[in-house]
């Protein structure tokens, strides 16, 4: 049993990437894989960057957190919305169990740790921080040792959803060597039992430059002077992990793990247009250029749902009696629940061909409801559509984000590696591309990772914190071989990119 415990967390990596596509140019990962174990890691539904880390720190879903994405109605208004902060997470995280045990963290760009709390350790806090003049370490004088480490610390890029992208692909690059330098200067010169950091590089990359790779996409530019821009920051990755890895001991375990993966955006379904068009939702007077969403627009009394823009829908239901003017009655809840949900599975494009919604019920994929949970959880083209709330527009699809440009969703599945830094260390520089099957994993969880975490330094979890720990043990091939579902999966993501 190792007596310290490091992740490294990469936002929005996708599986395939690094296991399959890539696998050859990046023998760092490929180092890890064959020292340990690894394999795809189911995400939270819905699997964004909030509340996915949170989930996966504290071992609790979205609805038992009761935070469902950035932005969470704050009560039943119409109007009451507040973005979320370290200051809705109520549950215990991994370094609040591992304080009573005495152990110290080190956390590093976490999201959702914005304000920092106070941690038995350091925490810097992440890419929500309005900028490094607040206060957004602990202890607060931190900052300055960062300031004369590595300068300005960079807490995210300025804009990822911009048309300059040699600028954005310039500043992505700088924010991620920046966050190694400084993990690394922290890794070394201050006292931690559990380590963590997470990059937030390879999420804006994907926004940014999903379309000028891959062919499916549908604004493909083949031959583009960026079509290798996500490849080239892979190996760039890569090269910066490897020299992070060099830098730990012995003594501990590593884990590489990503919230959620991505996938390319096919194009945006305005769902409040939608709900407008099949009598759902009634404005006050008729909208013909686009407009954002506003509760004053809307005509609440004969309103009976209305949507929220975003990488997953959320639909709300006009409930009388918890609305302000409710003409749902609540016997009426499940048949229009079901009626809407029968519509939405129906939906297609516009060229006629079905789009694939998911839909999902909150009361039936969480342990817990907490805070005001949407009515509707929807998954537009599982994921490859994404829910654009404005109004105003003359179809209800559309290939422009509301929000600036945009060529990437979320995909329901990241990555996860595990191993002891000992066996890592005996891998050599250019360890072969075959991985034998015993080191993959199947089934693996979000929420095994704070367990697996706690686990490694010794300490037994508290009941109901994540599912349960990840065995690093060896199995058979029979036990590890992809099933018959994940096959399919990986074969349609892989065709997806134009690669089979």
């Amino acid at each position: 049993m190792s007596s310290r415990v490091v992740i490294v967390g990469l936002d929005c990596v996708p599986p395939e990437f690094v296991f399959d596509l890539w696998s050859d140019l990046l023998p760092n990962f490929r180092r890890v894989m064959l020292a340990g174990i690894y394999g795809s890691l189911e995400s939270s539904i819905p699997p964004i960057t909030v509340p996915a880390w949170m989930c996966m720190m504290t071992g609790q879903d979205p609805g038992t957190l009761g935070i469902y994405g950035f932005r969470n109605r704050k009560d039943n208004s119409y109007d009451g919305l507040g973005f979320a902060s370290s200051r809705m997470v109520k549950m215990p995280a991994i370094w609040d169990v591992l304080a009573e045990a005495g152990k110290k963290t080190i956390a590093l760009g976490v999201p959702l740790t914005y304000p920092p709390r106070p941690i038995n350790g350091l925490l810097i806090s992440d890419f929500l921080a309005p900028d490094i003049s607040s206060d957004y370490t602990f202890p607060s004088e931190l900052k300055h040792e960062i300031r004369d480490v590595v300068g300005d610390y960079i807490l995210d890029t300025r804009n990822f959803r911009t048309d300059n992208k040699n600028q954005l692909l310039k500043e992505i690059y700088e924010m991620t060597a920046q966050r190694f330098q400084l993990a690394t200067h922290l890794l070394i010169n201050k006292p931690w039992d559990f380590f963590i950091m997470v990059e937030m590089g390879p999420d804006r990359l994907h926004h940014a430059f999903w379309k000028y790779f891959d062919p499916k996409h549908v604004k493909y530019e083949a031959g583009h002077i960026l079509e290798h821009a996500i490849r080239d920051y892979y190996i760039a990755l890569d090269a910066h992990l490897g020299e992070f890895i060099s830098r730990l001991e012995e003594d501990t375990t590593l884990l590489i793990v990503s919230d959620h993966g991505a996938k390319r955006m096919d194009g945006g379904l305005c769902f409040n247009q939608w709900l407008i068009q099949e009598g759902y939702l009634v404005l006050k007077e008729p909208y013909d250029t686009v407009s954002k969403f506003s509760p004053d627009l809307v005509d609440w009394k004969n309103t009976k749902a209305w949507g929220d823009g975003g990488y997953y829908g959320r639909l709300f239901l006009n409930v009388e009696g918890r609305e302000p003017t409710g003409n749902v009655k609540v016997t009426e809840i499940e048949s229009l629940k079901r009626e809407i949900q029968s519509k939405l599975e129906a939906q297609t494009d516009e060229n006629g061909t079905l789009l694939g919604n998911r839909i999902f019920r909150p009361n039936q994929i969480y342990a817990e409801i907490n805070g005001v949970a949407p009515d509707l959880i929807v998954y537009f083209g599982d994921l490859h559509w994404r829910s654009v709330g404005s109004i105003g527009h003359a179809s209800i699809w559309t290939h422009e984000n509301d929000t600036g440009p945009d060529d990437a969703n979320h995909a329901q599945h990241g990555i996860f590696l595990m191993a002891d830094v000992s066996e890592i260390h005996l891998q050599s520089a250019n360890p072969p591309t075959y991985i034998p099957a015993s080191h993959l994993r199947v089934g693996l969880s979000l929420y095994d990772i704070a367990p697996t975490v706690l686990n490694k330094i010794g300490i037994v979890p508290p009941k109901g914190m994540g599912r349960a720990p990840i065995s690093s043990a060896m199995e058979s091939l029979q036990d590890t071989a992809y099933s018959e579902e994940e096959e399919e999966e990986l074969a349609r993501r892989l065709e997806d990119l134009g690669y089979l």
